[in-house]
């Protein structure tokens, strides 16, 4: 016990704690104002310069005097320009960056690039978009048929698995979600929610507006009725629902379906035989 308070006592440890203590102060000066803005380059910019409409040549020289490097990122025909002058630089002119930063470049080619055309069949249309946008291809007209499957590629004008130019226009059919059957409707009185909604899918219908009523006599959540009230619609038509909630409930209105069956094909349903690429020209 002596032994104890004679160390906690001492000057000496109080001496080496008051050293901690000021080296660990020292340490984080020098992190926070030297270190650290060392290594962000802190409060320094450069300010890029604008290459395009340079040959690859030239810009490569005035970015390494500007201290940046550069990256070709892209190459592609454009009849202003001749061939291995830049087009397009990313980051823009006049920006300030970092020293070092990296500026990709696109570059003017005098052969035209090539790229593969992807199969779009039975993708949605914002999909197919994205893989047009992605191998350089450039999206043509759209024309809506009669189809199922709301908002998705039933044809394509360029046969997917061809090598074309990249930039060609391709022409896209999609379908309006209305087909060409005339399919039963299914009585779903007296079904849960649930159990109505994938009844109406399998008819090869849509769920549309979906509305609460509060009711004694039906279970809650299940239909009490739905329209139009018919045997027989087109393919693709919707169906209006009525469902039953607990009468002390405030009454709502849905806007739209709560199943959104744009891109999802209902259970126990085969994907649908679209038509092949090449027996059908726009």
């Amino acid at each position: 016990m002596n032994n104890l308070k004679k160390i906690f006592l001492s000057r000496k440890l109080y001496s080496i704690i008051a050293g901690f203590l000021v080296f660990g102060l020292a340490f984080v000066i020098l992190m926070d104002q030297v270190i650290m803005p060392y290594y962000t380059n802190y409060n320094k910019g450069v300010t890029v310069p604008d290459v395009t409409k340079l040959s690859l040549e030239e810009a490569e020289n005035l970015l390494e005097r500007y201290g940046l490097r550069h990256e070709v990122l892209d190459r592609r025909t454009h009849s202003a320009y001749p061939a291995n002058y830049i087009i397009d630089q990313s980051p823009a002119p006049r920006q300030i960056v970092k020293p070092n930063r990296k500026v990709y470049l696109t570059v003017n080619t005098d052969t035209t690039p090539v790229t593969v055309v992807p199969n779009l069949v039975a993708m949605s249309l914002r999909n197919a978009e994205i893989q047009l946008e992605n191998h350089g291809l450039t999206i043509g007209s759209i024309s809506y048929e009669s189809s199922r499957f709301r908002n998705t590629v039933l044809r394509q004008s360029v046969a997917h698995g061809d090598t074309v130019a990249r930039g060609t226009v391709v022409n896209l059919a999609i379908s309006d979600g209305l087909g060409t059957r005339v399919v039963s409707v299914p009585d779903v009185k007296g079904m849960r929610l649930s159990e109505a909604q994938q009844a109406i899918l399998r008819a090869g219908l849509r769920v549309g507006e979906i509305r609460f009523q509060p009711s004694r006599e039906h279970t809650p959540n299940t239909i009490i009725s739905f329209a139009p009230e018919v045997n027989e619609l087109t393919e693709g038509e919707e169906l209006l629902l009525i469902v039953a909630e607990r009468f002390d409930a405030r009454e709502e209105m849905e806007e739209g379906a709560i199943i959104d069956d744009s891109n999802n094909f209902p259970d126990n349903q085969d994907t649908p035989e679209l038509p092949n690429n090449n027996e059908h020209e726009f």
